[in-house]
């Protein structure tokens, strides 16, 4: 009989223990705000940042898709880059952005193309893209995508 009891007892312990291991523990106190820089306000300004680019250059690719199924085919991709007279072959360009080959491009793709775009216009690795970074400073909305 006290060995079933022994057995139960420390069974119940290992539990409790195994509880309070695994609950979550208390999160570390924010980090104090850090003393505005002079130099970030600039940057701010006059740079593009890689959340602002992707938005832009989003929004303006999914014009692209004229029905409206949240991803677009080579068809409207074909009449939109013939629309903007963009220069250069849109198959080929469709190719490169469409990395599943399933005939779409989606958002993952896009956000997936758009990232190394950025990181490859971002010469000095900063985050930011500066005026001189940026060709034609307007994202170059005439070049090919």
């Amino acid at each position: 009989m006290i060995r079933p009891t022994l057995f139960v007892v420390a069974l119940g312990l290992q539990t409790a223990v195994a509880v309070a291991q695994t609950t979550a523990p208390t999160p570390p106190p924010a980090p104090a705000p850090a003393a505005p820089s002079t130099s970030v306000p600039s940057a701010a300004k006059s740079g593009l940042t890689l959340e602002k680019f992707e938005t832009r250059r989003e929004r303006a690719f999914m014009r692209a898709d004229t029905d409206n199924d949240g991803k677009v085919s080579l068809a409207e991709w074909t009449a939109f880059q013939t629309a903007r007279k963009a220069k250069g072959d849109p198959a080929k360009s469709f190719a490169r952005l469409d990395t599943n080959k399933d005939g779409f491009v989606d958002k993952g793709e896009l956000d997936a193309f758009l990232a190394k775009r950025f990181a490859k216009l971002d010469k000095n690795g900063d985050g930011v893209l500066s005026d001189d970074e940026r060709p034609g400073h307007k994202s170059a909305p005439n070049e090919e995508q």
